[in-house]
């Protein structure tokens, strides 16, 4: 088995991208991370005078010798940061038909960052959230986790109304959390569930996924459907349609700033863009490069 051909563009083009931790990790395997951990690393960082307790072995002892001052060496610790993705595969994310242009993204997104982060040497995990049920993806660092990530989004199709909070309960604290969506399913259960999580070492990213026909809908619509629930329509003349497209706004711009005051990062993805492009954005954004 091999990953889909279709990501072989995407993993062509994230080829040789970083994608660092937003603060040092509390892994104590060793990886492409800064650790919260100071320790005997090749690096050097400082020298700090020796204190009682410290390990005899980080002494410099020609510093000693030549100073008669006792100075421990400092190195800066690297570790491994396990990155989780919590993906929606709600009926929503099918939008717009044909072409599920939203649910293709965000594969797209998900191999993408799964790849520059199990090249980096991170265990890369998955739930794969949808209405019939929840497909999961086992935490590894081996290669063959993208094959069967690849795998298992190419097995669901979006369906159903999603609840993305519960997911968060298998996904470790320290963990590197990634939620793709489009939020417009559990969006307040699913902050709340993912909050704090920076205060223990995780580390959150919302990636929003947005079409381009939801920001400025065509106006050939007619009739605006729910694609959880067949029974809500409603008629979408010009009127209707000024009024949805300031409260989409009002609503994106309310979801950003909460993520934000929740500690994550958040990224507004439209659907129509190319993933490859998005995730060298995300990682050079975390690089400080972006």
């Amino acid at each position: 088995m091999s990953i889909p051909r279709e990501y072989g563009p995407i993993l062509d083009a994230v080829r040789g991208l970083t994608w660092p931790a937003r603060r040092r990790v509390s892994g104590v395997h060793t990886g492409a991370h800064l650790s919260r951990l100071r320790g005997r690393a090749p690096e050097l960082s400082e020298y700090r005078l020796y204190r009682q307790g410290d390990d005899p072995r980080q002494l410099d002892w020609k510093l000693l010798a030549r100073s008669d001052r006792a100075f421990i060496r400092l190195s800066d610790d690297r570790a491994v940061h396990p990155t989780w993705f919590v993906v929606d595969a709600s009926a929503s994310m099918a939008f717009p038909l044909p072409g599920h242009t939203k649910w293709r993204m965000a594969c797209g997104l998900a191999i993408g960052l799964a790849a520059v982060a199990q090249r980096a040497g991170d265990p890369v995990g998955a739930a794969i959230v949808a209405g019939a049920g929840t497909a999961r993806v086992r935490a590894r660092t081996r290669a063959d986790v993208l094959v069967e990530l690849g795998s298992a989004l190419g097995g669901v199709v979006p369906s159903g109304a999603a609840a993305l909070a519960p997911a968060l309960l298998h996904v470790p604290e320290r963990a590197r959390l990634v939620i793709i969506s489009d939020l417009l399913g559990d969006e307040p259960a699913l902050r709340r569930a993912a909050a704090g999580r920076g205060s223990t070492g995780g580390d959150v990213h919302v990636l929003h996924v947005v079409s381009r026909d939801e920001l400025d809908p065509p106006p050939s619509l007619a009739l605006a459907l729910d694609p959880e629930d067949a029974s809500i329509e409603r008629p979408f003349d010009a009127g209707a349609r000024a009024v949805y497209r300031e409260r989409f706004a009002e609503w994106r711009d309310e979801v950003a700033r909460g993520w934000r005051l929740a500690g994550a990062t958040y990224r507004q993805v439209q659907a129509e863009h190319d993933p490859a492009l998005e995730v060298r954005a995300v990682a050079m954004s975390a690089a400080g490069r972006g």
